[in-house]
């Protein structure tokens, strides 16, 4: 392989590039936004303190996580290669500009918003053609869905209302159960198959799968309607909640507790679970609604993204699919900040030790990960392979 070729490895494959800024993200704005509302620090943030915040947790944390794994996933479904280094900067480019513009944005609030929103419709382009090409309807729901993350967006910034960053979240939740559905399953019966022969292999039930889908999207479209939490919306959480937690029970964690890189994946799936039930408390007036956030946009996004990324890193860079030493404290530390934050929403944990704590732990694990992993996302596949 060349200099050059080894020079930019990092856009290879998309993975690379957006797991890399979607770790850096997560690891930096966290304990960025402590500091701005402990500190009472002036910014030149496009968007109020806690508005951005809420904002960037989605545009710079979730969506370059969104961009790495759907459009690397895809050119395995489409038997296609990789997008263009030069349009793969392109999109990297595109999505750092609309953080810029969030970040340094105040006195162009219209400006950074164009900027901001130019990115998902690029990523739904470049995943609903390598779809179209290869005529596999089963994906239009994902093109579906990176649209919708960018309708809500649009609305967010024309009203300002904060319905529609909880709809996100929402969406968020849906997305985990639509991929998780997917590959939980298939990489555990691979796992069972290879290390426990005699255990049973476990199935994907399509009716449930679509009743919970229908729930989770119906309680997304409903916060994105109406101002207010309502009964019916405690229904559909409630429901999505029960159905999830019934496709969990269905996939026997007992048999692959000894595998980090599987039992995160259902670890994913349980905040999820946990999440809509929390949101259902939280429509009926028992708690606030910074728990079910939390549960949702920390528990749910921040678990299920480091089982996605840490798998990926390794099985896509042709390297074993194990952790590498000390790899299973990135799970535990995010795991704590989430179990923190959640304490301190409850006022169990005095403030804002609490949001120092939690941001510390948080940090720790995609620290912890970048410390790991980045040496891999930055050096060619040992294999001497594209990708």
């Amino acid at each position: 392989m060349s200099l050059m070729n080894d020079r930019f490895t990092v856009l290879a494959h998309p993975f690379r590039i957006f797991f890399l800024s979607s770790a850096i993200m997560a690891a930096v704005l966290i304990p960025l936004w402590v500091y701005l509302l402990t500190s009472g620090v002036s910014a030149h943030l496009a968007l109020p303190p806690l508005l951005w915040h809420q904002h960037e947790m989605l545009a710079a944390f979730l969506y370059p996580a969104i961009a790495g794994f759907l459009l690397t996933a895809v050119c395995n479904w489409t038997g296609t290669p990789p997008p263009a280094r030069s349009h793969l900067l392109m999109l990297w480019l595109v999505w750092l500009a609309g953080r810029l513009a969030m970040g340094f944005g105040q006195g162009f609030e219209v400006v950074a918003a164009i900027v901001d929103l130019a990115f998902m419709p690029m990523v739904a382009c470049f995943f609903g053609l390598k779809v179209w090409r290869a005529k596999q309807k089963r994906q239009l729901i994902l093109v579906c869905g990176i649209c919708l993350f960018w309708l809500l967006d649009l609305g967010f910034h024309i009203t300002d209302q904060v319905r529609f960053f909880h709809a996100q979240i929402l969406l968020a939740g849906a997305l985990i159960l639509v991929v998780g559905g997917r590959i939980t399953p298939a990489f555990t019966n691979n796992w069972l198959r290879q290390n426990v022969p005699q255990a049973p292999q476990i199935a994907s039930h399509e009716r449930l799968d679509r009743i919970g889908l229908i729930m989770a999207v119906s309680l997304v479209l409903t916060q994105a309607m109406f101002a207010q939490l309502s009964p019916l919306g405690a229904v559909m959480a409630l429901g999505a909640g029960v159905v999830t937690l019934a496709r969990l029970w269905q996939w026997r964690l007992y048999w692959v507790r000894q595998e980090p890189l599987l039992w995160v994946l259902q670890l994913g799936q349980l905040w999820v679970a946990i999440g809509y039930l929390l949101f259902a408390c939280t429509a009926l007036g028992w708690l606030p609604a910074n728990v079910w956030l939390h549960t949702l946009g920390a528990g749910a996004m921040g678990t299920m993204i480091l089982g996605v990324m840490t798998r990926v890193c390794m099985g896509h860079t042709g390297r074993p699919l194990k952790l590498p030493s000390g790899g299973v404290w990135i799970y535990i530390l995010v795991t704590a900040a989430v179990l923190v934050r959640l304490a301190a929403a409850l006022n169990w944990i005095a403030l804002p030790l609490g949001w120092w704590l939690a941001a510390a732990l948080w940090s720790l694990a995609f620290g912890l990960f970048l410390l790991r992993y980045s040496g891999i996302l930055l050096a060619p596949r040992p294999d001497g392979k594209m990708g």
